[in-house]
């Protein structure tokens, strides 16, 4: 009866187990409202639309207040680096911003000459005092003097109509929550091609000047391109799932077993080259002995004495 009674207890002991592992595997109605979204961020998020294009008519105010459309940033020649930001925004924002100016900072090209940077506010309400003095403090934290005289960061508000048109043909989802008075929104920063479609999403609070390197150079298809800097791109791959850029170290053998081979090749082609020219001197040298030895007797036809053989026949001619 013992034996039972323990039996029961410890099948019962190991279904309860089995029951709340379960239970924490399968989302039940309480584990699903202990992990879901908060309502305010249900719709925030962002969608890829790779190789997607932004509508460049869109009008919007620089922070001047002048109007201007979004493809006036696009040359066809230059890719750009987007971003969606608010400048009331107490913390996040800010930060975004100024890790970009600082991630931007470490890349060898320059704002205004190789690409430009344009950031639009997600708030329709933006003043213009804002954007100024936020453009100006992230000119002046880039610290080039070609990018503060000649620009290339631009700050740019618009109407609810041209901020939405933009930032859902980027898949840039936000929104206003009410009640904190704040827009939740993602922190992304965007790539975009010359001709105005999105080439790369990079993620993070924080934006490796390697990583805004490589989108760059992958964005500006080839142009502006050094063939070290091929071979960089080349050495590296984009995760998507990270939105990161990884290095591939298939390719970094295979770029680097193709640098020893060409050093290789060059110092045997230059040890081979030096020997070739060894032997021509050499034989020149020899060669021009010979000749002087063979023109020796053609000058008065000596013998092996050294005394100068007469001609029998001029001999005969002066006895007659």
């Amino acid at each position: 009866m013992k034996t039972r009674t323990q039996t029961t207890t410890f099948a019962a002991t190991w279904i309860a187990t089995v029951a709340c592992v379960l239970a924490l595997l399968v989302p039940g109605s309480a584990g699903a409202q202990i992990a879901s979204t908060p309502r305010e961020l249900e719709h925030v998020g962002v969608t890829e639309h790779l190789d997607g294009p932004l509508p460049l008519d869109v009008a919007f105010r620089d922070h001047t207040g002048a109007p201007v459309t979004l493809g006036k940033f696009f040359d066809g020649k230059r890719p750009l680096v987007l971003q969606f930001a608010y400048h009331t925004c107490p913390v996040v924002c800010g930060m975004i911003t100024n890790n970009l100016a600082a991630g931007l900072k470490g890349v060898r090209w320059t704002i205004g000459k190789e690409y430009d940077v344009v950031t639009i506010s997600i708030d329709p309400n933006e003043s213009l005092e804002k954007s100024a003095a936020k453009r100006a403090g992230i000119l002046a934290e880039y610290g080039r003097d070609y990018t503060t005289e000649h620009g290339g960061w631009h700050f740019l508000s618009g109407d609810a109509a041209a901020i939405e048109a933009v930032t859902k043909a980027a898949g840039f989802e936000y929104q206003y929550d009410e009640r904190q008075k704040q827009w939740g929104h993602p922190s992304v920063v965007f790539v975009v091609k010359p001709n105005g479609r999105m080439a790369r999403y990079l993620y993070g609070l924080e934006f490796p000047s390697s990583d805004l390197r490589l989108g760059l150079l992958e964005a500006s298809e080839g142009r502006h391109i050094t063939t070290v800097e091929q071979l960089i791109l080349y050495c590296y791959h984009y995760d998507p799932q990270g939105g990161k850029y990884v290095l591939v170290a298939q390719r970094v053998m295979q770029v680097g077993g193709g640098a020893v081979a060409l050093v290789l090749f060059g110092f045997l082609g230059l040890f081979w080259s030096r020997e070739l020219m060894k032997k021509r001197k050499t034989f020149g040298s020899d060669g021009d002995g010979a000749a002087g030895a063979n023109d020796e007797p053609s000058r008065g036809n000596p013998d092996n004495s050294g005394r100068e053989r007469l001609d029998p026949t001029a001999v005969s001619v002066r006895g007659g």
